[in-house]
């Protein structure tokens, strides 16, 4: 479906908006507040969000552990490896994740929810794979706690904003809430982008949207996050101390038709000499959610430009294979070892 037009304000933007969370409890702000966000989410598709409540010496100790994961021997990092996970945990080496096809130069530690993992039907859905343990680097004790203290903290965050999303959306607060149940899909990724010198190359991670519902990232000093607000037109997400940069994917995009905006971006990699730190933390959906279209008041239903999606990345409701084709596409090592099994599943399934 062909968007309309961007607007003036969008195709001039120069900078990203900054939303303060803390309006949204405080009844004189709220209502602006409100309207502060869906303009921001709608238009741009990004946003700063400060005053979130996270506690900075949290936020201090994550960016702290992440840094000594990656100083660790390369030995140690390969014992956490993600090709020995079937959930899609662990650590992989720079340009081992590819967008687009192409090598993504950024070495990186995924982890999800510390769930075990299912003893699968012959029959079952192959997502429910998904869930699982992750991989913990033996010689780093202390990262779990602080990674698994700082995704209970995101949750919370995530869950406020979603509610706060829903009012904007003259939606009831809790009409987001049955897509996530006692089960969101939260899934942190730390991140290090090594310097030009090393790479040569530019892509940190090349141009895409984010597949899930909303995306947040904490940067450290070096920018590199970029954002194509309108075709063409690149801003640099600056880092701002003490923010989070928030962004809609596309399963929130889908569920609102359009009105809230799924926005393409890109890392361009740390000029030589430097490297990039940053974490970020997505949450999701249930697997086993199917996403509606909520039915929005009309005023704001006209607004709505219509999913906009990525023709070589289409939409699913549902959202277990949504997710698990961007695993898929994303680590086509672990889909190799893992998931050959899926492959030949959906392949009959064109055929019939």
């Amino acid at each position: 479906m062909t968007r309309t037009p961007f607007s003036e304000n969008t195709m001039n933007a120069t900078t990203l908006p900054i939303l303060d969370l803390a309006r949204y409890t405080n009844p004189a702000e709220k209502s602006g507040f409100l309207a502060d966000l869906r303009h921001a989410a709608r238009d741009i598709g990004f946003f700063y969000l400060i005053n979130h409540g996270v506690d900075a010496g949290l936020q201090a100790e994550v960016q702290r552990q992440a840094r000594r994961f990656f100083a660790l021997d390369d030995s140690e990092k390969q014992q956490v490896a993600m090709i020995h996970s079937p959930h899609f945990r662990g650590y992989n080496r720079a340009a081992s994740e590819l967008t687009r096809g192409q090598p993504d130069w950024r070495e990186q530690f995924d982890i999800g929810a510390e769930r075990p993992a299912l003893t699968l039907a012959e029959n079952a859905p192959r997502w429910q794979r998904l869930q699982g343990p992750n991989l913990w680097p033996a010689a780093l004790p202390s990262l779990k706690p602080t990674l698994l203290g700082w995704q209970q903290a995101m949750t919370g965050v995530g869950m406020t904003l979603l509610r706060a999303f829903a009012e904007a959306l003259q939606l009831p607060a809790d009409a987001f809430d049955a897509l996530y149940g006692d089960k969101p899909n939260e899934h942190i990724k730390l991140i290090r982008y090594p310097g030009q010198r090393e790479t040569k190359s530019a892509q940190g991670v090349g141009a895409h949207k984010d597949s899930g519902f909303l995306s947040f990232l904490l940067q450290d000093e070096q920018k590199g996050l970029q954002v194509e607000v309108a075709p063409e037109h690149w801003i640099d997400a600056t880092p701002l101390a003490g923010s989070f940069v928030v962004n809609i994917g596309e399963l929130l995009e889908l569920a609102t038709n359009g009105y809230l905006r799924a926005t393409v971006h890109r890392v361009v990699s740390p000029p030589a000499e430097q490297e990039r730190l940053s974490i970020a933390f997505f949450l999701g959906a249930q697997l086993d959610a199917v996403v509606p279209v909520y039915r929005l008041p009309a005023h704001l239903a006209q607004e709505a430009l219509g999913p906009d999606s990525d023709p070589q990345n289409p939409l699913l409701r549902d959202v277990g294979w949504n997710y698990l084709k961007g695993r898929l596409r994303s680590h086509p090592d672990v889909a190799e070892r893992y998931y050959q099994d899926v492959f030949r599943e959906r392949t009959e399934q064109l055929i019939v």
